[in-house]
């Protein structure tokens, strides 16, 4: 059995092709060929925080993974730590006996949360991106933006948040990877100038409103992860040329299409799955005048497909 630091994986994390493995991941889930329970949570009130246990295994495969993954919002004013935390476990898929326990402090569900939001651009964004925007400016915003490099040209971004000094070193900090990044506090100005928005708050009241929708956008919502998060209107889901979610059933119960079937703003049969496009099983966008959404709740193939790469980066690199 090995353990592996936060070090460890971070100096293999370069040398993995994480879209490819976590491609192949959404594919099987979508073709049946995963088997995912439902979603472990713990929700705490004082201090906010919440925690998600996910695990699985892909049909045939090696191993099977429990992901332990928690969110404490007010860590980094409160207590000067990260927000996110947690590990995850590898065990044989035959015999259950524990292989590997990666130590990576939340790392590793982040990084698959942005390599999904990279992914879904990568299916839905329109041809011609012209302006980025991003939603919230923490880790996972951080974390998108970088992960969106490889699939787009584009590097002109604008960033919303509410405190204009994490906003400031949210561009500062990202004008090193190579974005122009300026800075809103009015989510009006998102919806107004760019055509491919990623959404990363814990936000539980819509930040994206509908009656600034235009044509030829595409959201990725990817913090909305809860029954009662929100971060995108229900109108915007149903006035959308296509909704896609990285579960359709996690997305029955969590997330944007949660909200906007709770609010019979949009019907079970539009959701198409985003495992199903990757796989050409569906189609993705067909034309740049079609609005686009991704809610992505974050599906346990996806740890399954870090976790096993990383242990193989890892022992390989011995």
């Amino acid at each position: 059995m090995r353990i592996i630091t936060r070090e460890e994986i971070d100096a293999v994390l370069p040398k993995v092709d994480l879209i490819a493995e976590i491609e192949q991941g959404f594919i099987a889930y979508s073709r049946g060929q995963a088997v995912v329970p439902p979603v472990g949570e713990l929700v705490l009130e004082d201090p906010p925080g919440d925690v998600h246990i996910k695990y699985g295994y892909i049909k045939g495969d090696d191993y099977y993974v429990i992901k332990v993954a928690s969110g404490f919002y007010e860590n980094p004013v409160n207590n000067l730590l990260p927000s996110s935390n947690g590990l995850m476990l590898m065990f044989n898929q035959q015999t259950g006996a524990l292989v590997a326990v990666l130590l990576d402090e939340g790392s590793l569900t982040d990084i698959r949360t942005a390599v999904a939001g990279a992914i879904a651009a990568k299916c839905l964004a329109p041809s011609a991106v012209t302006r980025i925007g991003i939603v919230g400016s923490g880790i996972q915003a951080r974390l998108q933006l970088q992960y969106l490099a490889p699939v787009t040209e584009c590097r002109q971004v604008l960033v919303w948040g509410r405190n204009q000094a994490s906003l400031d070193d949210y561009a500062a900090e990202m004008a090193a990877h190579g974005f122009e990044v300026a800075t809103t506090t009015d989510a009006r100005d998102v919806m107004a100038t760019c055509n491919l928005i990623v959404t990363t708050t814990p936000a539980e009241k819509a930040i994206l409103r509908a009656a600034n929708l235009r044509r030829g956008i595409h959201v990725t919502a990817v913090g909305s992860d809860t029954p009662s998060k929100q971060e995108v209107a229900t109108a915007i889901l149903g006035r959308a040329d296509l909704v896609v979610a990285d579960s359709i059933v996690q997305c029955l119960e969590r997330g944007e299409i949660h909200k906007a079937l709770a609010a019979k703003k949009l019907n079970r049969t539009d959701i198409v799955e985003l495992g199903s496009i990757i796989a050409g099983d569906a189609a993705g966008r067909t034309t740049d005048q079609q609005v686009t959404v991704a809610d992505l709740t974050g599906v346990a193939v996806q740890d399954i497909q870090i976790a096993k790469a990383v242990y193989a980066a890892v022992v390989a690199a011995q």
